[in-house]
């Protein structure tokens, strides 16, 4: 059995005239995208419709990928995007969705990591999480649910990693906070993935309005 096709690959097919090379990365990613949204907009027709401008918007800008990170962080970037859209159109702080949407799309081939059921798997955790403040609550979504590394997230948001960590950090704390759990360890982290510990880094001012597709 041969090793499936690069995304990359599928997008040079698809500014090559091959339209078939789209319908292949929506197939492929469409329920890594949908379980992004729902984790952020904690509603699945929120979820559903952030999911469909996600893909409109990639069709429309294709031709700006460059290929300097890999297609799936653009993909996130995109997909992030889309979320803050929804959530200014609903004037509304996202939430983790609690309880799995029985009509999300099934995945084709190999099963997209998603690890919500050990991150929002309870009702406590997805009532805390209403009291974080927005860039928090995405950053911890795309560190402990998408189980990104920290220089992935800092591409998704494009902002600097250190701004990553200090955003996990303080979403992590104030989710334990709101749910009375100690910390194991109240230190920021300084290595390059989402559990380790270290130095303070400096937070830098949010901007969800600021758009990088």
């Amino acid at each position: 059995m041969s090793d499936p096709e690069r995304d990359e690959a599928l997008v040079r097919r698809y500014l090559d005239g091959d339209a078939a090379a789209f319908a292949g990365l929506v197939e492929r990613h469409q329920t890594r995208v949908f379980n992004l949204a729902l984790r952020i907009l904690g509603d699945p027709e929120d979820a559903r419709d952030a999911a469909q401008e996600t893909f409109l918007t990639v069709l429309r800008k294709l031709s700006q990928f460059r290929g300097e990170a890999a297609f799936t962080t653009w993909l996130h970037r995109v997909t992030v995007n889309a979320c803050y859209d929804s959530l200014r159109a609903k004037g509304r702080r996202p939430m983790l969705h609690a309880v799995a949407d029985p009509a999300a799309p099934e995945p084709e081939g190999p099963p997209v990591p998603d690890h919500a059921d050990e991150a929002a798997g309870s009702i406590d955790v997805a009532r805390a999480l209403r009291e974080i403040p927005d860039e928090y609550r995405v950053a911890v979504v795309l560190a402990d649910v998408q189980d990104l590394s920290y220089d992935e997230i800092a591409k998704v948001l494009d902002i600097p990693v250190g701004t990553v960590k200090s955003r996990v950090h303080r979403g992590r704390l104030a989710l334990a906070r709101s749910m009375r759990i100690e910390p194991a360890d109240p230190r920021p982290p300084t290595a390059t993935g989402p559990g380790s510990a270290g130095s303070r880094e400096p937070t830098v001012a949010p901007d969800p309005s600021k758009r990088h597709p």
